[in-house]
């Protein structure tokens, strides 16, 4: 494994513990009747999504750093695969939480096209991964 997958790796594995702090945080929110959280079925399937695509994505960019180091995409093109999927790891829970992030939300703010932007990371990361995995490695 490069030095730059192992760095990231090791970030990777120091921000997952956030995830659990977020699993925490929606028990504590439907465990609290003050909190109006369990009142609103549509900020509670969007938190659900957003704690399960940070986990999930979390979890997969930690798989895919080590299938980079064995392509034969340029450096430039493997530092994109390395940071786009974490990043998407952000930009789609993001858009999730914040698109509700009021209480009396009836349906997603704006907030809700990060979304677009996190799943086009994740595709073009995923796709240049997969791309460079297929090329014969030099």
């Amino acid at each position: 494994m490069s030095n730059e997958s192992r760095r990231m790796a090791g970030l990777l594995l120091i921000i997952l513990p956030t995830v659990l702090y977020g699993g925490i945080s929606l028990l504590l929110l439907l465990t609290d009747p003050g909190s109006g959280y369990a009142e609103n079925p549509l900020r509670q399937d969007l938190f659900r999504a957003g704690h399960a695509h940070a986990g999930v994505l979390l979890v997969l960019s930690l798989i895919t750093l080590r299938y980079v180091d064995e392509t034969s995409l340029s450096d430039g093109l493997k530092r994109f695969v390395r940071s786009s999927i974490p990043t998407s790891a952000i930009f789609l829970p993001a858009a999730f939480f914040f698109s509700v992030i009021s209480p009396n939300a009836t349906e997603p703010n704006a907030f809700i096209y990060l979304a677009y932007v996190g799943a086009v990371l994740l595709a073009a990361g995923l796709i240049t991964l997969g791309v460079g995995l297929l090329k014969k490695k030099k």
